[in-house]
């Protein structure tokens, strides 16, 4: 499997910034590997974030409860699995977390995907920081479509992993299985700052379905990002797409009767 490594261009001196120029050809560049790639379009980046800002994201993890999260043991659909959401994190998560869903990201991803009009979710649906413990699992699935909150339509997933010192024997790797579920296409180690980004179409079958063999205090952590469209079906039953500026009484007559003419 052709892995990349590229670390994205931000820099973290006077608060986390990446330049959206730089952010375009980034996500350009790496354009043609990411539409080709099989059993559906995704790329897998080595080195993704620069080493300051993963290590603060490491060191930031909540290794308590927090308020809200949500904590999986449904066997095959999500076994010994943390779900945490980042608006519950501290000041320094909440701001990783707002930069990854900030206007430049979304330009890389699109340049990346050939998906415009991304749009990203501040709730986290499903989606933040992850933590899978020993014997913890996800099964093979293909993802939610819709954000039934946000009343869109999602079209690609990012997780980046959090995992120092990952062994091999520990297992949770990321497979890729074709549209038949007959086979394993691929598989992803998720070792520390590794993305994976892949189009969560009907047909985009992934998951960690083996049971993890990690000794004690060792579990699988990740941050997991989730981008959406909305439908152009919103332009429907509308007649106006422009601000509708409307005369007061005292504006006169005749800019009343422009405005009345032009609504016509």
């Amino acid at each position: 499997m052709s892995i990349i490594s590229k670390t994205i261009p931000i820099t973290v001196n006077d608060g986390i910034f990446l330049d959206p120029a730089a952010a375009v050809s980034y996500g350009a560049e790496l354009n043609s590997i990411y539409t080709a790639n099989t059993p559906f379009p995704h790329i897998v980046i080595d080195d993704f974030l620069p080493k300051e800002l993963i290590e603060g994201v490491l060191a930031h993890f909540p290794a308590s409860p927090t308020s809200k999260e949500v904590n999986y043991e449904k066997g095959y659909k999500g076994l010994h699995k943390r779900q945490i959401d980042p608006n519950e994190c501290d000041a320094y998560l909440r701001s990783v977390f707002a930069f990854l869903n900030s206007a430049p990201m979304l330009q890389l991803f699109e340049k990346l995907t050939s998906i415009d009009g991304l749009i990203p979710d501040p709730y986290f649906t499903g989606g933040g920081l992850h933590e899978t413990k020993a014997g913890g699992m996800l099964g093979i699935h293909a993802d939610f479509r819709i954000n039934r909150k946000l009343h869109v339509e999602r079209r690609i997933n990012a997780i980046i992993y959090l995992n120092k010192d990952w062994q091999s024997s520990y297992g949770g790797n990321l497979e890729l299985w074709d549209k038949g579920m007959t086979t394993c296409l691929k598989q992803v180690e998720p070792i520390f700052n590794r993305c994976v980004i892949f189009n969560t179409d009907h047909d985009s079958n992934h998951g960690h379905p083996e049971p993890l063999n990690t000794p004690e205090g060792i579990s699988r952590k990740s941050i997991a990002l989730y981008y959406y469209t909305a439908s152009m079906k919103v332009y429907d039953g509308y007649d106006e797409f422009r601000t509708d500026y409307k005369p007061r009484p005292k504006d006169g007559l005749l800019k009343r009767l422009v405005y009345k003419l032009r609504k016509l």
